[in-house]
């Protein structure tokens, strides 16, 4: 394995995925920043955990979830110099294709060059023989998937939805600002942290707009997505003809994620490949009323022209079994009520013309999120259950570290998503 100067958002230098030439990190020099922004993860010691790169100094505890198409473990782990809670994801770099080991390490440069609150960060990156570990801050409420399947899974409330929406745009709206498509916008890689930051991940299918130091109009790549990921794929990404996508890509899958929120289901998930794809191409616009991108469930909702807002779970389905929640804000009604704000932002979302959706700046200031301005991070606590600070079962330290020989659980079984 040779070495390549690539370095992480700690600027620990670490070994290359493989050898290739030297990553596009120069089209990427002057990023635009948001100084302004003042929400920024609140870690104490953190400085000491982004300097380890001692895989002794980690103390992993459970896994807590799969992704990167299952070739990555995740693991909720313990910083034992300073106690602090962290999450590694750990992958084996010889099980991984080059198309894989480029997407990886892309993620890693990129994460080095972009500075926002809303982007998944990662601390330091390195090598253990051929395993990659990458040291981030620990999301104690994991992903919006995962609330979903624990705490909703009749869907979220709109205030809920607002607050998770709003964080995951803002970070979509920083990647497209600088030239990048994130092509992989979904509830399982939008995270939120303990004090309610949303941040969003899934970098490794990111793609740059920019080339040689320009900036092009359009992308004809379309890489091995795994199928799974199609649900939230637009028509315009799907169809690979001579008009190729562009950043509105991503605004699509903001609805279908959306939808997805709001459901607690995936849209189109239980369909057959090809008609998902027939019903992508030429079905009109959806809404998360539309029975029809849910084939196998009944639809429980009912628009609301008085625009008031529902509640939210009342039966709770956590991992280890079956739990009633007496709160109100964990309650469901049987009949779910969306306000027009809601459905306008889905609809302008799912227009089947890119052209027609708005820009992630654009969205920003749709009317959906105008109480935004009056609700600071916290707000989002006050919405959600205690968050989750201790791991329900420990492992044995990873001091000294052994390879693990386990089997790969199903993808669709992951709670995290790399």
């Amino acid at each position: 394995m040779s070495l390549l100067d690539c370095f992480c958002t700690s600027r620990t230098q670490v070994e290359s995925l493989r050898p290739e030439k030297q990553s596009e990190t120069s089209t990427h020099q002057n990023l635009v920043d948001e100084p302004t922004l003042s929400l920024r993860p609140s870690s104490t010691r953190a400085s000491e955990v982004i300097c380890s790169t001692n895989v002794s100094h980690y103390e992993l505890q459970v896994e807590i979830g799969r992704g990167f198409d299952n070739l990555t473990s995740v693991h909720l782990a313990r910083h034992t110099p300073t106690g602090t809670l962290v999450t590694i994801k750990i992958t084996n770099l010889e099980n991984c294709t080059e198309e894989r080991l480029k997407a990886l390490q892309k993620a890693v440069i990129l994460s080095h060059f972009f500075r926002h609150p809303n982007i998944t960060t990662y601390w330091t990156v390195f090598t253990v023989g051929s395993w990659l570990w990458v040291i981030s801050p620990f999301m104690a409420y994991g992903s919006a998937s995962q609330l979903l399947r624990t705490y909703f899974p009749e869907g979220m409330s709109e205030t809920l939805i607002r607050n998770i929406l709003f964080g995951a745009v803002r970070g979509l709206n920083y990647l497209h600002q600088n030239g990048c498509i994130h092509r992989s916008i979904k509830a399982s890689h939008i995270l939120i942290s303990g004090d309610g930051l949303v941040t969003l991940s899934g970098l490794f299918h990111l793609h740059s707009l920019v080339k040689h130091g320009q900036r092009h109009r359009a992308v004809y790549d379309f890489p091995q997505f795994s199928t799974s990921v199609q649900p939230w794929l637009s028509p315009e990404l799907l169809r690979q003809d001579l008009h190729g996508y562009n950043v509105k890509s991503d605004i699509y899958s903001v609805g279908i994620t959306a939808c997805e929120l709001a459901s607690g289901q995936v849209p189109f998930q239980d369909m057959p490949r090809t008609q998902m794809l027939l019903q992508k191409l030429k079905g009109p616009p959806y809404s998360p009323l539309d029975a029809s991108i849910f084939p196998q469930s009944e639809s429980r909702m009912k628009n609301s022209r008085s625009g008031v807002d529902s509640g939210i779970g009342e039966s709770v389905h956590v991992s280890s079994g079956t739990r009633t929640v007496n709160s109100d804000r964990l309650q469901t009604p049987s009949s779910k009520t969306f306000s027009p704000a809601f459905l306008s932002l889905v609809q302008l979302c799912l227009q089947q013309d890119p052209e027609k959706r708005p820009s992630a700046s654009s969205l920003l200031s749709h009317v959906f999120f105008k109480q935004m301005k009056e609700e600071n991070q916290s707000s989002i606590l006050s919405l959600l259950p205690p968050p989750c600070h201790k791991p329900s079962i420990s492992l044995s330290p990873a001091s000294p570290w052994t390879e693990p020989e386990c089997d790969f659980p199903d993808e669709k079984d992951s709670n995290w998503e790399f």
